[in-house]
């Protein structure tokens, strides 16, 4: 379905309910530059670093494309998905059955949720719609339960510390987003409803925050404005 919840004036802030689980493929394509470029590129790294029986976990996977993404690439490896929204789980499990995918989808918080023994984390534009003062310590459970010479893989939106280069990004960006359909008013109305909802760090911080708890590397692999990819070994 396309992506048109923003068309009417928004009533409350964003949340990822079973209208938004209707449409957040056509909404990520859209909203997310080269999503699916970013995400082939994950998926053949981690193809490409993983052994086959490899434990990949995708925390806030959504409607479970990049684990059946991976699925596809490599059937041998145990693939498990954790979200908390339900209406994103079905169609998760029902697009996996679909492709007789074996990924196990998991309804719970991923702040709670035990994932120890794990070869790779996943964490796709979803950090950044947990609390700052949590995400550090999110982090580091991250890094305690991954086995060693695991790796953390997370895409996040950014913010620039030159704020007249942040101000230009995100012009650019808008404009991107008017090109891919959406109206100014989409564009204000979604903004208004993500405010105190998704909050960014810049590149720095992110990188930063997983160098404090323990990562040995983290680098950027792929960037685009204020959109990027890290990927971090254990």
């Amino acid at each position: 379905m396309k992506d048109e919840i923003f068309k009417k004036p928004i009533e409350k802030q964003f949340e990822f309910d079973e209208n938004v689980a209707s449409v957040f493929d056509d909404m990520i394509s859209r909203s997310v530059p080269y999503y699916q470029i970013s995400s082939n590129l994950v998926c053949e790294l981690l193809v490409k670093i993983l052994k086959d029986d490899s434990k990949v976990v995708d925390l806030g996977c959504s409607t479970g494309t990049t684990l059946l993404n991976l699925f596809q690439r490599n059937p041998n490896f145990k693939l498990f998905g954790v979200d908390n929204s339900h209406a994103m789980l079905e169609i998760a499990r029902n697009r996996a059955k679909a492709y007789g995918a074996d990924i196990k989808f998991i309804e719970d918080d991923i702040l709670k949720y035990n994932f120890m023994g794990f070869d790779a984390v996943l964490l796709n534009y979803t950090l950044q719609f947990i609390r700052p003062l949590k995400r550090e310590k999110f982090v580091r459970e991250i890094y305690d339960n991954l086995n060693d010479g695991g790796v953390f893989v997370f895409s996040e939106k950014l913010i620039y510390d030159d704020k007249n280069l942040q101000k230009k990004i995100i012009e650019i960006y808008e404009e991107y987003k008017v090109s891919q359909g959406y109206s100014r008013y989409e564009i204000s109305q979604k903004r208004e409803a993500l405010e105190n909802v998704l909050i960014p760090f810049s590149e720095d911080e992110n990188k930063n925050m997983v160098k404090n708890v323990g990562f040995k590397s983290v680098e950027t692999m792929f960037k685009w404005g204020n959109f990027a990819v890290f990927v971090a070994f254990k």
